[in-house]
C-alpha cells in the first residue's frame, strides 16, 4: 500500500501516464462529459467529494503548468475562484468561455467528476515537467 499522496488506483495511474501539456479536467457533479472521454466518478453524494477536496489532493502529486477555468467563475463563484488562485498561486490562469471549456474537454485524457454542485466548479489542468 502507497505511504502517500493519491490512493484511488484509476487517478494514481492516470497521473503517471501524463505527459508534458496533457490534460485533466477536475469536474463538479454536472459538467457534460463526452462519452468518448474516460471518467473517474468520485461523486458520492451532493457536495462529497468537494472540488477543493479533489483538486488539493490531485495538485499534491501532479505538476501542474497552466489552469483553464470558465470565465462565467469570476461572477458565479468567488469562493471557488478564490481556492484555484490560492492553490495554483504560482501557476499560469486562462480563462475561456464556459462553451470553449466544454469544447477543450474533448481533449482530455480524463475528467475526474466529484460531488460539487456549486456553478463552475471546474478546471483543466495542464501537465507540466519536473525538469
Amino acid at each position: 500500500m502507497k505511504r502517500h499522496g493519491i490512493l484511488n488506483s484509476h487517478i494514481s495511474k492516470v497521473l503517471s501516464d501524463l505527459g508534458h501539456t496533457d490534460l485533466i479536467v477536475i469536474a463538479d457533479a454536472g459538467l457534460p462529459i463526452p462519452s468518448d472521454v474516460p471518467r473517474i466518478d468520485l461523486a458520492l453524494t451532493l457536495g462529497v467529494p468537494s472540488f477543493s477536496d479533489v483538486v488539493s489532493a490531485v495538485s499534491n502529486d501532479m505538476v501542474v503548468e497552466q489552469v483553464i477555468l470558465a470565465i462565467e467563475i469570476k461572477e458565479n463563484n468567488e469562493k471557488t475562484l478564490r481556492f484555484m488562485d490560492e492553490t495554483f498561486s504560482e501557476t499560469e490562469k486562462k480563462f475561456v468561455s464556459h462553451e470553449a471549456f466544454k469544447q477543450l474537454i474533448k481533449q482530455a485524457k480524463v475528467v475526474i467528476r466529484t460531488g460539487e454542485v456549486t456553478p463552475y466548479a471546474n478546471c483543466i489542468l495542464q501537465a507540466g515537467v519536473i525538469f
